[in-house]
């Protein structure tokens, strides 16, 4: 119990204070968990498609997908249609998978969930992986070695028994749960092999499995021999509120905080994952010490990508970093050594390291500034080390190419990044190409020195490329994303000149990819950036009301705007009609395939009414006879409209003859 009832949060980097502990019952923040089998085609980072995914879980709260809380996990599963005995739980880095299983042991230990079990033995991949040849009896006494007199009987009663396995991703052994045959308990043999007959039932037939992994390792491992499959997908918006309120102790400094990175995509987006939050609580808590007063000034200091909110993060820690003091940029050796050890670690899927590895790359762990960055854990000789998180890891990886610049190290890392097609790199992309303005690598210079511009140059013409080969004439689904990848890049080097240099497109046709608000945003950035866009195609992209309210301050040059099939409702209407009237120049918009009908269709009608616009496409939008008269006041007081398609709707009825009367006087041409 002394092991499960407590959480450690990590002292604050950079400094001597020692880890703070709370009772897992007073900080332990719920975690939204549901019930999937999608693993199989994971072709972006996994970090950000759970990101999406997350913000699709929160569309379909109330429909398809399962929610589970933890004391259910092995309750009666529809899906299956049977109670499970073994279940895997997966999650990205830092979700919360680990605290997720302290949470569900410590619940066990005081007698509120699972008491059909009498022994709950739990162990991790990176410890199995040194263990060597043993038996299930063995690898039990090896972990619990006070239960040697008792080990024959808890065996005996296996209903009774749950094994818990955590972070299936650092295992070494390849698990095939399809090869086993294992059924004595003392026969020595690979760990891996053990845990896939406890799976199989055929060894210890009745005992229950829990295993964790990343998302990336089960698109390798074929999961239906199990009965519940479940991702946490992370904190809902207000579980990410709770967590500042925890974090700040003080209403108004977490109130301040939230609402800044709430009201920023960019940041915004991995605040799903704990770990992600608790750094980015960090920073800010940072910036509010360093000035006290809240004031317009420091808000607008605060980082605005996720790149300056790492340079932010690391740059602290090294300005609390005592070698520091005495002058110098004594800290660039030991960030280069982590830096090439971190990038090894992201090209090959790796986020765990031992003593080779920091011998390797000659890390040394002696160094304070270690253990600002890393966590270790086990007990030596085996002690494993981690990054603070995941994207902690993949920027240090950018880094050390601007603190050691060689160019042709920089092109390989740039080729081998590019021809990962698992997203495995993305993030590590963003970051270099973050690193790439001069304004956010200055913010290290004082701990740093000079940062190399001609990583810099290497990265924006690495850009320049990439623009270039994705202006192509190739329209294919999988090319449009890879040219918004692009954009992200441009987003986050902030380079407003790149963009404009770049881009010049006149036409932009982002149709049939799914966006979420982000991607809205990020669309947003460079529109306004390039202000050359006349035509932008973004049917059948499920924008919404959220993601077009972001789009709205790019859209004042835009001539021929399509919106077709965006699930835009009555709700969308005040922003389309906001956009309408703020855009002089535009002249074609489709709208087909929504559902516009309700009280602020009326908006969009009067917005009409002071427009240039000339093709107007509203079919397929449920409009009803209600419509008609807003519809008519629009048309009438409209000069400029030739051709409007209302086709497919439902218009006819007592008010439908004021729609006629206004159309005959019109100057509409054609009308369908």
């Amino acid at each position: 119990m002394e092991k499960t009832q407590t959480l450690v949060e990590h002292r604050p980097p950079g400094t001597t204070l020692e880890p703070q502990r709370f009772l897992i019952n007073e900080r332990y923040v719920n975690l939204i968990v549901v019930s999937t089998n999608q693993f199989r085609q994971r072709p972006q980072n996994e970090l950000i498609q759970t990101g999406v995914t997350h913000e699709e879980c929160l569309k379909e709260t109330q429909t398809r997908l399962e929610h589970i809380s933890p004391n259910r996990l092995f309750r009666w599963n529809p899906q299956s249609q049977c109670v499970p005995h073994a279940v895997m739980v997966s999650g990205v880095p830092g979700i919360g998978k680990t605290t997720l299983m302290q949470k569900f042991v410590y619940d066990w230990v005081t007698g509120n969930h699972y008491q059909r079990f009498s022994f709950v033995f739990i162990f991790r991949f990176r410890d199995l992986n040194k263990l060597g040849e043993a038996s299930l009896k063995e690898m039990i006494l090896h972990q619990y070695p006070y239960l040697e007199g008792q080990i024959g009987n808890i065996l005996q009663d296996s209903e009774r028994l749950l094994f818990i396995f955590d972070g299936l991703d650092e295992s070494v052994y390849q698990m095939d749960f399809y090869s086993s045959k294992l059924s004595n308990p003392q026969h020595r043999t690979q760990f891996g092999e053990i845990v896939v007959s406890l799976v199989r039932q055929s060894l210890l037939k009745g005992c229950s499995v829990l295993i964790t992994s990343r998302p990336s390792r089960l698109a390798s491992v074929d999961t239906s021999v199990f009965q519940r499959i479940a991702e946490i997908m992370g904190f809902l918006h207000g579980d990410r509120l709770t967590f500042f309120n925890n974090f700040f102790g003080n209403e108004e400094l977490s109130g301040k905080a939230f609402h800044y990175v709430q009201e920023n995509d960019t940041l915004y987006t991995f605040c799903y994952i704990p770990s992600y939050c608790w750094i980015i609580c960090t920073v800010l808590s940072m910036c509010f010490r360093a000035q006290p007063t809240i004031t317009d000034q420091l808000m607008t200091s605060l980082p605005k990508t996720v790149t300056q909110l790492f340079v932010t993060f690391v740059s602290n820690i090294l300005a609390n970093h005592s070698q520091n003091k005495y002058g110098g940029h004594t800290d660039r050796e030991p960030l280069t050594s982590i830096g090439w050890m971190a990038e090894h670690g992201v090209m090959n899927h790796m986020i765990v390291f031992d003593e080779r590895h920091l011998e390797s790359f000659s890390v040394r762990k002696d160094k304070h500034l270690f253990s600002c960055f890393m966590m270790e854990s086990g007990q030596p000789p085996d002690v494993d080390y981690t990054f603070l998180h995941l994207i902690l890891q993949e920027f240090f990886a950018a880094l050390v190419h601007f603190i050691h610049y060689n160019p042709d190290r920089l092109q390989k890392i740039l080729d081998e990044a590019e021809s990962y097609k698992d997203g495995r790199a993305e993030i590590f992309l963003r970051f270099l190409c973050g690193l790439s303005d001069s304004s956010t690598r200055s913010m290290l210079k004082s701990q740093l020195g000079e940062l190399s511009t001609q990583a810099a140059r290497d990265v924006i013409t690495w850009i320049q490329k990439k623009i270039a080969e994705e202006r192509k004439p190739d329209k294919s689904r999988e090319h449009k994303i890879d040219f918004l990848n692009v954009f992200y890049y441009l987003h986050e080097s902030r380079n407003k000149f790149l963009v404009s240099q770049c881009t010049g497109l006149k036409k932009v046709d982002f149709c049939d990819v799914p966006f979420t608000p982000l991607d809205c945003s990020v669309l947003s950035f460079i529109l306004t950036s390039s202000k050359m866009t006349e035509e932008l195609d973004i049917a059948r992209c499920n924008i919404q009301s959220e993601g077009f309210r972001k789009l709205l301050p790019a859209l004042h040059t835009v001539k021929n705007l399509s919106l077709d099939g965006n699930y835009l409702t009555d709700s969308s209407c005040p922003h389309l009609a906001s956009g309408i009237r703020n855009n002089q120049t535009l002249r074609t918009l489709h709208l087909s395939g929504n559902k516009l009908e309700g009280p602020h269709f009326s908006d969009l009608m009067e917005a009409l009414t002071t427009s240039q616009i000339e093709e107007l496409h509203l079919d397929k939008n449920q409009l009803t006879d209600s419509s008609c008269p807003h519809l008519a006041s629009g048309i009438r007081s409209n000069q400029t409209l030739r051709i409007l398609d209302l086709s497919d709707n439902n218009l006819y009825g007592p008010h439908f003859g004021t729609l006629m009367a206004a159309v005959a006087t019109s100057r509409i041409e054609k009308l369908q």
